[in-house]
C-alpha cells in the first residue's frame, strides 16, 4: 500500500530564462491541510513572466485539489500546462460550472424586487383559483345529493358531527366559562365607579351572544377540528388512499369535503349556543359574587337587554364560520405532498388561515349589522 505524499510545488529556472512551476505529490482533501500557504505560493509564482506548469508528477488529484488550483489560477487554465490525461476531465468540469461568490453582497435591484412580487402574486392567484375550484365542486356535489338523496354520505356526516361537535363540548365549555368570569369581573370594576352595576347584564349579553361566543367556538374548532381534518386528508395522501379512491371511481369531494362542510355548518351554531351559555353562566357567577346580582334577576333582564336579532346574527355567522373552516381545512389537506414535512407545514397553514378568515368574516358581520339588534 502506497503512502500519501504531501503536495509539493517547486519553481524551476529553465535554461532559456523562463520559469516552470513543477507540481508533485498527492493533491487530495486528506493531504491539502495548509491551503492558505499553497495559495500564497502559487500567487507568488504567477508574477513570473511566461510561467509554465507541469503536473505530470502529481500522483493523485481529487475535486478539492482541482478546485484549489482552479481558483488560484483565476478560474482559467494557464496557457502552458502539462498534466496527465486522466486529470484533464476534472478541470474540464470546472470550466462548465459557475461558482457564486458568497462573500459579495447581493444588491436588491428593482428588477429582482418586481420579479419577487410577481411570484408572490402568482402564488396567491393560483391558491385562490384552486380554492374556488374546490368551492365550485362542492356546489355541484350539493346539487347532486339534492337530486339523488340516497347518495348522501350520512355515515361520514354523522362521524364528522361527532368529532367536530360532541367531542369539542368540554373544551368550549371550559373556555367559555372562564372568559365569562374574566369579562364579568373586569366590567364590574368599571361599573362600580359609576353605580351602574345592573348594566353588567347588557354588557355580558351583547358581547357574548353576538360576538365572543361564536368567535371563541370558531377559533377553538379551527385549531382542534380544522387541523384534524387537514391531517386526516394528508395522511390519506401519504398512504395513497386518495389514489385508491380515484382508482375505484369514488369522488374525493363527495366523500371527504361535503361531509365535513355539512357537519361543521350544523355543529358550529350548536357549539356557539353552548359556548355562549357557558360564558353567561360564568358571567352570572362572577356578577353575583362581585355585584350581588342574583341569578333570577340576571335571567329576567337578559331577554330585554339582548334582542332576538342578536341571537340570529350569532347563529348566522357561526354557520358561515363552520363552512369556511371546513373548506380551508380540506383545501390545505389536498395540498399536502406525500412526505411528513409537507404534512406539518400545511396543517399549520390550515389553522392560521382558518383563524384569520374567521376574524375577517367576524369584522365584516360587525360592519354590516352595526345598527341591527341594538336595544
Amino acid at each position: 500500500m502506497l503512502l500519501s505524499s504531501a503536495p509539493l510545488i517547486e519553481l524551476i529556472h529553465l535554461d532559456n530564462g523562463l520559469y516552470c512551476a513543477h507540481l508533485s505529490g498527492t493533491w487530495t482533501v486528506r493531504t491539502l491541510v495548509d491551503q492558505a500557504t499553497i495559495n500564497q505560493q502559487i500567487s507568488q509564482y504567477l508574477t513570473k513572466p511566461n510561467l509554465s506548469w507541469d503536473m505530470r508528477s502529481v500522483t493523485a488529484l481529487d475535486s478539492v485539489g482541482t478546485l484549489l488550483l482552479w481558483q488560484a489560477w483565476g478560474e482559467c487554465l494557464p496557457t502552458s500546462l502539462q498534466l496527465k490525461p486522466e486529470h484533464r476531465p476534472r478541470f474540464a468540469r470546472w470550466q462548465t460550472q459557475v461558482i457564486d461568490d458568497i462573500s459579495a453582497p447581493h444588491t436588491l435591484s428593482y428588477a429582482r424586487l418586481s420579479q419577487g412580487l410577481q411570484l408572490v402574486m402568482a402564488g396567491v392567484v393560483a391558491q385562490l383559483v384552486a380554492f374556488f375550484i374546490l368551492l365550485g365542486q362542492l356546489v355541484l356535489d350539493s346539487f347532486y345529493v339534492v337530486r339523488y338523496p340516497n347518495r348522501m354520505p350520512w355515515a361520514e356526516i354523522s362521524r364528522a358531527i361527532y368529532d367536530a361537535g360532541v367531542r369539542a363540548l368540554g373544551i368550549t365549555a371550559l373556555v367559555g366559562f372562564l372568559i365569562g368570569i374574566v369579562l364579568s369581573y373586569l366590567s364590574a370594576l368599571q361599573l362600580k365607579m359609576f353605580g351602574a352595576e345592573i348594566y353588567i347584564i347588557n354588557i355580558l349579553g351583547l358581547s357574548i351572544i353576538r360576538e365572543l361566543g361564536p368567535l371563541l367556538a370558531a377559533i377553538l374548532v379551527a385549531g382542534r377540528s380544522g387541523s384534524a381534518m387537514t391531517a386526516q386528508i394528508g395522511i390519506m395522501r401519504v398512504t395513497e388512499e386518495l389514489d385508491a379512491l380515484s382508482a375505484m371511481g369514488i369522488s374525493h369531494s363527495l366523500r371527504l369535503v361535503l361531509p365535513k362542510v355539512f357537519a361543521l355548518a350544523v355543529a358550529m351554531p350548536l357549539l356557539s349556543v353552548w359556548t355562549s351559555s357557558m360564558a353567561l353562566c360564568g358571567g352570572m357567577f362572577s356578577a353575583q359574587d362581585t355585584l350581588d346580582i342574583n341569578y333570577q334577576q340576571f335571567f329576567q333582564r337578559l331577554p330585554d337587554a339582548v334582542p332576538l336579532s342578536n341571537v340570529l346574527i350569532g347563529l348566522g355567522k357561526s354557520m358561515v364560520f363552520g363552512l369556511v373552516i371546513a373548506l380551508v381545512a380540506c383545501y390545505y389537506g389536498f395540498r399536502i405532498q406525500p412526505n411528513t414535512v409537507s404534512l406539518g407545514n400545511q396543517t399549520t397553514n390550515s389553522v392560521v388561515a382558518a383563524i384569520t378568515l374567521v376574524i375577517m368574516i367576524d369584522a365584516v358581520f360587525a360592519i354590516l349589522f352595526m345598527n341591527t339588534g341594538m336595544p
